[in-house]
């Protein structure tokens, strides 16, 4: 009992974090750099997921200069990436790293999830995002590629190189984003992937096992992970797990890879907070511009 107060003052003194307590830095807090121009579209012909219609936006840094090509970021999931008070306020931090010289100039697209329209009340629409982010193969790649990226960026100077394309998202939109990646590496060779759900929610799952089975010809992509010890655990899988999975496959078959692992829960805090970091690993031997 004569060592309850020493113990009493001792806690006094620990600091206590909660689970998430993630703050933004001030790379993803409005500088007074130039801003780029954010414009709102909508797309309502998919051949590839019919009778589907969603909002995207493209970003065009104030940097951009028609006669030089310019980088290339997808985000799936991408209404609230793009405002510049939402959680990971991505144009805010291009704004800054573009003018920082952190990263290449580099067009942002942002695209929602398709939706089925409800025809009359009382119906509500009907999501189609975890058939279009979950599934595997490559649907949602070659429509990001054959149909949204043509029209969002027509009339754009896109660099041509592979190494020059990045695709984001969280959850399901994080392994959409790999998905689309590991499809296609011909055409996007960056990844970010936040509290993706690398789970048996159409499959998913397999891909550490592909990603191993690679090994001997990996394919040249760049893939940043984050997760936190408190995400999911359900019907599904266990979300933790799953990353912590993946990362280990990725180092077994020599990839370029990240991994931060924390104690976050499934939100885009921890992902939000690291995010400029991110994009400077991303982006970290591509030519000063």
């Amino acid at each position: 009992m004569r060592f309850l107060p020493l113990f009493t003052a001792l806690v006094a003194a620990t600091p206590v974090f909660a689970i998430d307590d993630y703050k933004l830095g001030p790379d993803s807090q409005p500088q007074d750099v130039p801003h780029g121009e954010v414009k709102k579209a909508v797309f309502d012909h998919s051949q590839i997921f019919p009778g589907t219609t969603r909002d995207y936006w493209v970003y065009v840094p104030k940097q951009y200069d028609p006669a030089k090509p310019a980088c290339l970021m997808v985000f799936f999931d991408g209404g609230g990436y793009q405002k510049p008070n939402g959680g990971t306020r991505a144009t805010v931090v291009f704004d800054n790293l573009i003018a920082k010289k952190d990263m290449p100039v580099t067009i942002g697209v942002f695209v929602q999830p398709g939706i089925f329209k409800a025809t009359e009340p009382p119906a509500k629409d009907r999501p189609n995002r975890s058939f279009e982010y979950d599934s595997l193969g490559d649907a949602n790649a070659r429509f990001v590629l054959e149909e949204l990226l043509p029209e969002a960026t027509k009339g754009l100077n896109i660099t041509p190189d592979p190494n020059g394309h990045a695709i984001a998202g969280a959850s399901s939109g994080g392994i959409a984003a790999f998905t689309v990646a590991w499809e296609k590496p011909e055409a996007f060779r960056k990844v970010v992937s936040w509290i993706g759900s690398f789970t048996n929610i159409r499959g998913g799952y397999v891909y550490p096992s592909l990603i191993r089975k690679s090994k001997d010809a990996p394919k040249p992509l760049r893939v940043f992970l984050q997760d936190g010890s408190n995400d999911l655990d359900n019907l599904h899988g266990n979300w933790p797990l799953s990353s912590q999975d993946m990362a280990a496959a990725l180092k077994f078959a020599g990839y370029d890879y990240k991994f931060e692992f924390g104690d976050g829960g499934h939100s885009g805090k921890h992902g939000a907070s690291i995010f400029p970091d991110t994009l400077r690993w991303l982006w970290r031997d591509w030519p000063k511009q």
